[in-house]
């Protein structure tokens, strides 16, 4: 087997290699290290100049980080929850009661049955749920039914 400039003679058949080999002239090592030595400066300062605009943040911002947690810790915690904080009232009221379905107080009949529905498939007491909490969602739906004429 003979190499002839690029191609292979094996018994009078001519075959290419498969790797393509570019035609450009090879660079000399000197022009190699000049190219990469630019590149870990440029690299290098670029590194430095985010270490330093870092730094330069955090000691503006720690006044300000300070000032923002103490007004975090004057807030309410419920203002954070969408859970209605407390207990139940010793008379339902309209309110108490659209909060207990999760739906508006002026709702009609058939979103206060579906909204009833729904949630007592999730709490029934045969199913795991409290007997009490079940109480508690039928006495909404019978108030919001009494009160609701659509």
């Amino acid at each position: 087997m003979a190499n002839t400039g690029g191609r292979i003679m094996d018994g009078g058949d001519l075959m290419r290699y498969a790797e393509y080999t570019p035609k450009t002239q090879a660079r000399s090592d000197a022009e190699i290290d000049r190219r990469l030595g630019g590149t870990l400066i440029a690299v290098g300062l670029g590194v430095a100049a985010a270490g330093f605009a870092g730094r330069y943040a955090f000691q503006l911002w720690k006044p300000l980080g300070q000032v923002f947690s103490e007004t975090v810790k004057k807030m309410p915690t419920s203002a954070f929850s969408s859970y209605y904080k407390g207990g139940f009232e010793q008379k339902m009221s309209k309110r108490e009661a659209s909060l207990v379905l999760g739906i508006s107080p002026v709702s009609t009949k058939a979103k206060v049955r579906e909204a009833h529905r729904r949630i007592m498939v999730l709490n029934h007491p045969d199913k795991g749920g409290s007997p009490y909490l079940a109480a508690k969602i039928n006495e909404a739906k019978d108030l919001l039914d009494k009160e609701t004429r659509r």
